[in-house]
């Protein structure tokens, strides 16, 4: 019975912990990198017949070129909107509607501008470590608390802290592993 408990705990732990290293690498995919990708624009709200709608959900992408991304509505209705949602967004690309598509033709990145991108980053992948920990540090008490009613022993107790400090080790590494291929790929010219 108690290493049933255990076990839960750890896995609701583990769930949690992975959603938050899904949730920086979807972060990551959200800063442009000099080339076109639908990432950066998919989670973008556009304003739809007054709903807060994703992108995503309005609009195909392609990517003609590496620094063309087209942008085809599935409503044409929704073109104007989906144009002021991306000329209000940080994206810093003014999107073309020839009546049918939207481009976004994005400028190369200049060396002072990759940095400030690099430092973005590394602060979303702060805020992953923190989100991990913080998932740990829950875990933590909620073992503790069983522990504390009797249905953990101590050593019980041990052996479950150190296996979350094990997958707490694993998952902030997968978010250093995001965050160096993320500088890399924006360093390169």
């Amino acid at each position: 019975m108690n290493d049933e408990l255990v076990q839960a705990a750890l896995e609701e732990c583990r769930e949690r912990m992975h959603k938050a290293v899904e949730h920086a690498r979807a972060d990551f995919a959200s800063v442009r990198t000099g080339r076109a990708t639908p990432a950066l624009v998919e989670r973008l709200k556009v304003d739809y017949y007054g709903q807060e709608v994703p992108l995503q959900q309005l609009a195909g992408f392609q990517i003609p070129e590496p620094r063309v991304l087209v942008i085809t509505p599935y409503d044409k209705g929704a073109m104007k909107a989906i144009e002021r949602a991306i000329s209000s967004s940080d994206l810093g690309v003014n999107p073309a509607n020839d009546g049918a598509v939207i481009r976004l033709v994005f400028p190369e990145l200049t060396q002072e501008r990759r940095k400030e991108f690099v430092k973005v980053v590394r602060q979303r992948a702060e805020d992953g470590r923190v989100a991990v920990r913080n998932v740990r540090r829950a875990s933590r008490h909620e073992l503790e608390g069983l522990e504390k009613e009797g249905d953990l022993s101590s050593d019980e107790l041990d052996r479950a802290e150190k296996e979350l400090e094990k997958l707490t080790h694993e998952l902030v590494g997968e978010i250093d592993r995001l965050l160096a291929s993320k500088e890399k790929e924006l360093l390169e010219l």
